[in-house]
């Protein structure tokens, strides 16, 4: 009986132009023909909201819209001044099949026909697209099937109902959905299901599967387009798994080429990377180091790729090129396989020479041969192929050991074939041996124990015992025992004509009111966006390109009008701006049409007044008497769009637009659940414009014209000045560092003298200290300064965690006050940073009575000559099979900028340095090891490999181009480096050499993580995104966007992924399904660490903002910030979660160890040191000996023993 619940049809899906319209290069809206736009999923059956089924593939609508002109070489959809042309052939509908791989290295199966549609009404109207305008559109159905011929005709048919004149009788959406849900999939030689749309009948079945694997294909496209000895080679570079990229200008013969290869290679399969058609997006992938199989478009130009080892084969002129040689198969079996297919495709120039005698077996071939190319001809040729593999694997069953895990004899079976052959091992034999398919052939059992399924060895039994080779095959003759199984629609009945439905284009299918909405406010906001701007642009065709009145203008008339359209627009920003004040609490501002319109506005920058007439509105306003005070939906708007307005304003250098964005966002606040302000100010500052000295540098000189007076001292005017910049600089949340440095190079070109030097000085440690206490921040140095400002007082432990409200809080009032307070103690405070470390380390061992035992669990560790720039803790799962005398799990490892490594034993106190590695030219960056190995990367792009226990410098590793910036060790001799030049690597440490590059990103790698395990690899970097790769396979299996900034580190934990950017958020991400399922933002800073606390599934994160977070799962599957933990004062530099413990080190050199005894509870504030001054760079802990070790710039380590005191 058929299985109901297995369909044969999975998804019917239509891609085209969306209601969001961006070109390739991202640019948003209509910009006229010629251009390409990237398609979107328009509709699917089942709808989305459907759980049973999988979604469709997330790449379809970038594959089944290829690129119709063979010299355009991008897929993508594109406009057309008009829709089907029977006089150009260009117009024609297109049909082709798609086959697409998913990770677990199933197929899926796509027959696609795209043509041109008429754009939606909606969509022409809101980015003003010229009527009668068409634009590619691509309908699909997707089955997991191997069945082309059905899919395509299937489809063909729903095509031509829809454009039938004579229309169909019931909504074609519902002749789709009854189509795909009631057609099922047939069992494999036994039913036949017959199944109509509308009056085109259609049936389906499937062969037994004791036959050769179903091949819904025709082998005739490719021996026609290669000849005999060309089809050899590429079949041989297929079998021993070599990069193959074949070429055509038909979509069509390249996936029809790629699977019957295939097909061919049976009973063995392609176990590396397949993609049988690569668009423009993904010619990259020709440059991956692992074997893969791929279809390119001719079109596309591959001049600027390496191509080294890679085979292309160029079907459309019968070529082979590659840079290595292709070995030979080995003989005689190549010369047997070579004649037979002869005999197959030209029977005529291959018997011509015959005698009579032979003439009975040519008369076979030609009779088979006489009749056009047929199933019968695609089965001869697979059972000519398996004929192949059947004799140079004659024997191999005795080869394979009975054990478990089937282990094959390789050099056995070669050398009992060289002696039968009298020839010499075969190279090509030997590498077929060795290759991923010959291993899965073996792994899945089908040679062993004479496994009645697999064709191979019935057909060496049956040469073995003179049988004919057919006589392994099903017989045709059983196809009159199918069932007939018969699908009717019973809604299909006869009807009038009235009752027909026919459609000039293809209609869309239901939305639900969700989607609708949606689909509204994104073309509401294109509207409004473009009805200014193509209305009021200058060079609008209305204004200058034909139209009488704009060019019979004069200058000044052409300014005045131009005037005009700018206070049109101005008035249009005003209005718009009030809306959004007038909005309810409970209204979402970002989905409103205010919203989207002003952003439209900003971003397109209309009539270059934008940003700047958006922020003029908000002065207005702010001067007309109003508070500034935003509901928390108005704050997150305003903070957008003025984010939107700097960005925009920056591209143009437009300073004055950036100042007053930046003088209105102090003036703007919510009120936090303390009631307090929160400044709009404090939340711009991930904007670069921020860090570069030239904006502060014209801003002063604008307040320097504002406030110039004859009469007041200079060097006092230029102080007042640089106080108001200082100011703003607090506001924006700058480090003291940065502002500082601003404010004395301003300070200095105006030479304003040494004591103005020293005001300034004093009243940013003042400002400093107020941003410490209104925010929350650094608790301990604003104790002091809560009760004269009238805030809460801390508490009065080191640390301060709070289950309620984030510490990042509030960007408080601290402004209003700044000067009312004596700033004598202050700036006095400010001096008194900079000390000698033996004073510092002085005062800290004689600090607080009764703590002696506190302080005695601090060591200094001295040696390096330079800044600690790694710091690396030897755990006891890197060397638990060490043999020797001593284990050295808890040792640490640093490297400086002193070009040193150093290996220190905790153990010996006062004695702690083991040995110091020398052979860097350049800083240290990374470092790693095993039980055995050290391994180091550093700033001379060199990896060095060390033995631990000689300490002899054992390999130089040279391949990357730039900087290191991780390393690892792995198992099996093998380490695995990142660097800046944007490479992952991987390296046999036995051969110095690298063995692949393993992954490759657009720009520097930051951080990586790799499962052993699985052979997973997640990296990331500067362009924000991470990218996982699977090495064993040798493919990339997601590339993760969201971030938009850099991602500072990395955590991979099973299927799930963890990333901390400088956007200021953290993203944990799905592996399996390469999505991002949590975005946790509440820090204010970037995320510089991540770990995940595997006892409570939960995230813990810590930023620059010295805050760390806890997150916990949610009832609802979601993570909330459980806990905010405000111990450090300075960045959050590690984070280091254990089942049981948590270490943490800042770079205020403050450092925390956290306890949970048991999983029911939460984690506890174990101890943490007395802090010192010093500037850390890096950090590493010990849990299992609760020590943890911070390098600082000063070229000590600081040792924390947190058990002394216990």
């Amino acid at each position: 009986m058929i299985n109901q619940q297995q369909q044969l049809f999975e998804y019917f899906v239509v891609c085209g132009i969306g209601p969001e319209i961006r070109t390739l290069d991202g640019e948003k809206g209509f910009h006229g023909t010629g251009v390409f736009y990237l398609a979107s999923l328009l509709d699917q059956y089942p709808h989305s909201t459907n759980t049973i089924k999988p979604a469709p593939p997330p790449q379809l609508p970038t594959c089944v819209l290829p690129c119709v002109l063979p010299c355009v070489l991008p897929a993508g959809v594109e406009f057309y001044s008009s829709g089907f042309d029977s006089t150009n052939p260009l117009s024609f509908p297109r049909s082709y099949p798609i086959v697409l791989t998913e990770g677990d290295g199933s197929k899926i199966y796509v027959s696609c026909v795209a043509f041109r549609d008429p754009v939606c009404d909606d969509i022409a109207e809101a980015y003003h697209i010229p009527a009668n305008t068409f634009a590619d559109k691509c309908i699909c159905i997707v089955s997991r099937a191997p069945n082309f011929h059905i899919l395509r005709e299937a489809l063909e048919e729903i095509y031509n109902l829809c454009f039938s004149k004579d229309g169909s009788s019931k909504p074609l959406w519902d002749v789709i959905a009854y189509t795909l849900s009631n057609v099922p999939l047939p069992a494999p030689g036994k039913e036949r299901v017959l199944f109509a749309i509308e009056n085109s009948l259609l049936s389906v079945d499937f062969p037994s599967k004791d036959g050769l694997p179903h091949a819904d294909i025709s082998f005739q496209p490719l021996v026609q387009c290669l000849d005999v000895d060309n089809f050899i080679k590429l079949f041989t570079a297929v079998l021993i798994e070599r990069r193959v990229l074949l070429r055509s200008n038909k979509y069509s013969l390249l996936t029809l080429a790629s699977e019957a290869i295939c097909h061919l290679i049976y009973p063995f399969r392609w176990q590396h990377v397949y993609i049988p058609l690569l668009f423009f997006s993904g010619v990259d992938y020709i440059d991956a180091p692992t074997p893969y199989m791929m279809g390119l478009h001719s079109g596309v130009d591959t001049t600027g790729l390496s191509m080294d080892g890679v085979v292309v084969v160029d079907l459309e002129n019968n070529c082979i090129t590659t840079s290595e040689e292709i070995p030979l198969l080995p003989e005689p079996e190549r010369s047997t396989l070579r004649n037979e297919i002869l005999k197959l495709l030209h029977p005529n120039v291959v018997w011509i020479d015959s005698m009579k005698v032979d003439l009975e077996s040519y008369q076979q071939y030609a009779r088979f041969n006489s009749k056009p190319w047929s199933p019968q001809h695609d089965l001869h040729l697979r059972i000519i192929f398996l004929k192949f593999f059947a004799s140079i694997l004659g024997g191999y069953r005795n080869f394979i050991e009975n054990t478990a895990n089937q282990v094959f004899n390789t050099q056995a079976f070669l050398k009992k074939r060289s002696r039968a052959t009298q020839q010499p091992v075969d190279e090509m034999l030997s590498q077929f041996l060795e290759s991923q398919g010959f291993l899965d052939y073996l792994e899945r059992g089908l040679g062993f124990n004479g496994n009645g399924n697999n064709l191979l060895d019935k057909l060496q039994d049956a040469i073995g015992r003179g049988q004919d080779p057919l006589s392994i095959f099903p017989s045709s003759s059983s196809s009159a025992e199918f069932q007939i199984i018969s699908i009717s629609d019973p809604g299909l009945g006869i009807s009038g004509t009235a009752d027909r439905y026919t459609y000039e284009r293809f209609p869309a299918n239901y939305r639900t009111e969700e989607q609708e909405e949606k689909r509204k406010q994104i073309l509401s906001a294109a509207s409004g966006a473009l009805e200014y701007t193509v209305k009021h642009t200058p060079s609008s065709p209305s204004m200058y390109n034909g139209d009488s009145k704009g060019g019979s203008l004069s200058p000044r008339e052409r300014a005045a009008e131009r005037e005009r359209m700018v206070l049109d627009i101005k008035v249009k920003l005003q209005g718009l701006w009030l809306s959004l004040l007038k909005m309810e609490t409970t209204d979402d501002p970002l989905s409103s049409f205010a919203y989207g319109t002003t952003l439209a506005l900003i971003e397109i920058d209309a009539e270059g007044i934008g940003g700047s007439g958006f922020v003029e509105c908000i002065r207005e306003h702010i001067h007309s008497g109003w508070k500034g005070h935003l509901t928390d939906g108005q704050f997150i708007a305003v903070k957008e769009l003025l984010k939107m307005a700097i960005t925009r304003a920056t591209s143009r250098n437009d300073i004055a637009t950036i100042r007053g964005a930046l003088e209105v966002s102090a003036e703007m606040y919510k009120k936090d659940r303390s009631n307090l302000p929160d400044y709009v100010q404090r939340h711009l500052s991930s904007l670069s414009i921020w860090e570069e000295l030239r904006f502060w540098d014209a801003y002063f000189e604008y307040l320097m014209e504002c406030f110039s007076n004859k009469s007041t001292n200079y060097a006092a005017l230029v102080t007042a000045q640089l106080i108001i910049l200082a100011t703003h600089m607090a506001g924006l949340g700058l480090s003291d560092t940065d502002s500082w440095y601003i404010i004395e190079t301003i300070a200095g070109k105006n030479n304003i003298g040494y004591s103005h030097i020293i005001k300034l000085r004093g009243h940013m440690s003042h400002i400093q200290q107020l941003c410490v206490g209104y925010w929350g921040t650094y608790s301990v140095k604003s104790q002091s300064l809560s009760s004269s400002l009238g805030l809460p007082s801390p508490r009065p432990q080191d640390v301060t965690i709070d289950n309620q409200q984030p510490a990042e809080a509030s960007g408080r009032s601290w402004v209003q006050s700044m000067f009312s307070r004596d700033t004598t103690t202050l700036r006095a405070n400010s001096f008194t940073r900079v000390r000698k470390w033996t004073t510092d380390q002085a005062k800290s061992e004689s600090g607080v009575t009764g703590q002696t035992k506190v302080q005695t669990s601090i060591r200094t560790l001295r040696g390096h000559n330079g800044a600690i720039t790694a710091v690396h803790c030897v755990t006891r799962r890197e060397v638990w099979d060490l043999v020797g005398d001593r284990e050295d799990a808890g040792f640490f490892i640093s490297g400086s900028t002193d070009c040193t490594i150093k290996i220190w034993d905790p153990s010996l106190r006062g004695n702690e340095l083991r040995a110091t590695l020398k052979g860097h030219t350049r800083s240290v960056r990374a470092i790693s090891s095993d039980r055995g190995k050290i391994v180091s990367g550093s700033d001379d792009h060199y990896v060095l490999v060390w033995d631990k226990q000689t300490t002899q410098l054992l390999e130089e590793l040279k391949g990357h181009d730039a900087e290191v910036s991780c390393a690892r060790m792995l198992s099996g001799e093998r380490v695995l480096t990142a660097a800046y030049d944007g490479t992952v690597k991987m390296w046999d440490v036995r051969t110095d050499a690298c063995v692949a590059t393993v992954g490759r990103s657009s720009s520097a790698v930051l951080c990586m993580e790799y499962d052993d395990s699985t052979g997973v690899l997640a990296a990331a970097g500067r362009d924000g995104v991470a990218n996982i790769w699977d090495i064993r396979s040798g493919r990339q299996m997601h590339k993760l966007l969201g971030h938009t900034k850099w991602i500072r580190s990395i955590r991979m934990v099973g299927d799930t992924v963890i990333t901390g950017s400088d956007d200021w958020t953290a993203r944990m991400w799905s592996i399996s399904r390469g999505t991002c399922d949590a975005v946790l933002a509440c820090h204010a800073g970037p995320v510089l660490c991540v770990d995940y606390s595997k006892s409570d599934r939960g995230v813990i994160t810590g930023s620059s903002d010295g805050l760390v977070r806890f997150w916990e799962n949610e009832d609802g599957g979601g993570l909330k910030s459980s806990k905010n933990v405000t111990i450090h004062g300075g960045a959050v530099l590690s984070i280091n979660a254990g089942e049981n413990w948590l270490g943490i080190g800042a770079a205020d050199n403050t450092m925390s160890l956290f306890n949970r005894p048991h999983k029911m509870s939460s984690w506890q504030l174990y101890r943490t040191p007395q802090k010192s001054l010093a500037m850390v760079r890096c950090v590493a802990s010990d849990l299992e000996r609760k020590r943890i070790c911070s390098g600082g710039r000063n070229g000590l380590l600081r040792l924390w023993d947190a058990t002394i005191n216990i």
